[in-house]
């Protein structure tokens, strides 16, 4: 009983694939009838219809030449909020447009200007780091998203947070 039924679900599949190609067919014959008429055009190749190749696409892309990528604040006390601009040219053909900025943690806020950079001006991305409550040797990483080549450029922040001296309420036991 299986095999009946796997048999007649072949057939009915057979019979529509035949008849959605025959009622293609009908359509590609006129189609050839009237190619057949028609004189073929010859197609001018100009700058303007031929697609870039990868690397010339790139060229064109607006691109980041920052000053420096790392910064290292030195040791810094707990709770003080401490600040770095970095400095970037827009060393592509097109304007440079930042999308979006973010941080590695909450302690660290990047942010950017909202305009476009043209070629060959200068931008900046500005960082704050607080230090509240984060001790010890910090590295914070800033990423990137804009029109570039790459999409992503990562900035690296460090700095080393001397805590604060923990006041003692109360009798202290010697």
């Amino acid at each position: 009983m299986k095999q009946v039924g796997l048999s007649l679900m072949v057939a009915l599949a057979g019979v529509w694939s035949l008849s959605s190609c025959n009622s293609n067919a009908g359509s590609q014959a006129s189609d050839t009838k009237a190619a057949s008429v028609e004189t073929p055009a010859t197609e001018v190749v100009t700058s303007e219809n031929v697609t870039p190749t990868s690397a010339e696409a790139s060229a064109e892309l607006p691109k980041f030449e920052f000053e420096e990528l790392n910064y290292d604040f030195g040791t810094i006390d707990e709770g003080e909020v401490v600040e770095h601009v970095f400095k970037f040219t827009n060393i592509g053909e097109a304007p440079l447009v930042i999308q979006s900025t973010s941080a590695s943690c909450g302690c660290t806020t990047p942010s950017y200007s909202r305009e476009p950079v043209a070629p060959g001006e200068t931008g900046e991305v500005q960082v704050k780091f607080n230090s509240q409550s984060r001790p010890g040797v910090q590295n914070k990483t800033i990423t990137i998203t804009a029109n570039t080549d790459p999409a992503v450029t990562r900035l690296f922040i460090k700095t080393n947070v001397t805590p604060k001296s923990e006041a003692v309420n109360g009798p202290v036991r010697k």
